[in-house]
């Protein structure tokens, strides 16, 4: 999938998560984006998963506890019937476990910054938080002005 494409498919999931749970739309594609390789993950393409959210936790409306392993060793990881449920559980669990992340989302800057140095990102899983933050900036900028297009 294209980027184009990516971001024409998936804008109007970010949008409604956005709107639900008051987090900018873009930023929300842009981690979707980093997550899944702009959709070419096998957790985003055949789990429906396009933020990389781990089984633990409790159920809810947008994920009713489904879960897979990609290998043997590998952590669960959530599975949704279709990408909306993916979209509203990631901007459910932002807004009210990442409260100030969810705050600064108007500013990339500042939600990459937030994110970036939080539990979400996990660097027992290889993760560089400086890197992600950049990468984070950088992608909801090339969003921001493809959407404004």
């Amino acid at each position: 999938m294209k980027k184009q494409e990516f971001i024409q498919t998936y804008l109007p999931l970010a949008q409604k998560a956005g709107e639900a749970f008051r987090i900018n739309p873009v930023v929300i594609l842009a981690q979707a984006a980093i997550e899944t390789g702009w959709g070419q993950s096998e957790l985003c393409l055949q789990y429906h998963n396009f933020f990389g959210i781990t089984a633990y936790g409790r159920k809810n409306v947008w994920w009713t506890g489904g879960c897979t392993q990609l290998s043997a060793h590998s952590l669960s990881f959530r599975t949704y019937p279709d990408p909306l449920h993916s979209f509203m559980d990631y901007a459910r669990l932002i807004r009210y476990a990442y409260t100030d992340a969810a705050d600064a989302s108007y500013n990339p800057a500042a939600f990459a910054l937030k994110i970036g140095y939080s539990k979400y990102i996990s660097e027992v899983n290889g993760d560089n938080r400086e890197a992600y933050r950049r990468m984070l900036v950088s992608i909801s900028r090339d969003i921001g002005k493809l959407i404004a297009n």
